[in-house]
């Protein structure tokens, strides 16, 4: 029987320089479905990992470097359905991130800035712009649902 917690390394030490250990591990749930597989150096996550759910689908894949979430990340429903994709800094969601609905398709994409809506978001419905806001540290400061009020207000005239 597996333990909630079992730890499998499934390849030997990749390399040993003094202190630096790198290896590959994998992780399993109590049923024997594996839980996530990555590497770890030094006792830290680093490079590509995958997480699973205990049903076997894949919930989450992205790196890591020092034990913290870096570069573009991929997050998914139960079903296997992708359910948001951006990126983080040292753990942190940063930049643009896509939000799908329950259908697969983009629901709304907006700028984070450590995890908190900082800048623009653009809802969607049926592949079609609904609405832009703007946030500010989290507080939504403006919303538009047309392209001409927009560029208006914020000093897009030049576009075409």
């Amino acid at each position: 029987m597996f333990s909630k917690y079992a730890l499998v390394i499934v390849s030997f030490l990749v390399f040993n320089s003094g202190a630096n250990k790198k290896m590959y591990l994998k992780e399993y749930y109590e049923n024997g479905k594996k839980k996530a597989e990555g590497w770890v150096l030094n006792d830290a996550k680093t490079d590509y990992w995958k997480f699973y759910y205990p049903n076997g689908k894949l919930k989450a894949e992205g790196h890591f470097k020092k034990g913290k979430k870096e570069n573009y990340w991929y997050f998914y429903d139960e079903n296997g359905r992708l359910d948001m994709e951006g990126h983080y800094t040292a753990d942190e969601m940063n930049n643009w991130w896509l939000f799908y609905d329950n259908k697969g398709q983009i629901d709304h994409k907006c700028q984070l800035r450590n995890g908190t809506k900082n800048g623009y978001c653009l809802k969607y419905m049926n592949k079609k712009l609904k609405s832009a806001q703007k946030y500010k540290n989290g507080k939504k400061i403006n919303e538009w649902f047309d392209f001409r009020s927009f560029r208006r207000d914020n000093n897009l005239s030049d576009l075409k």
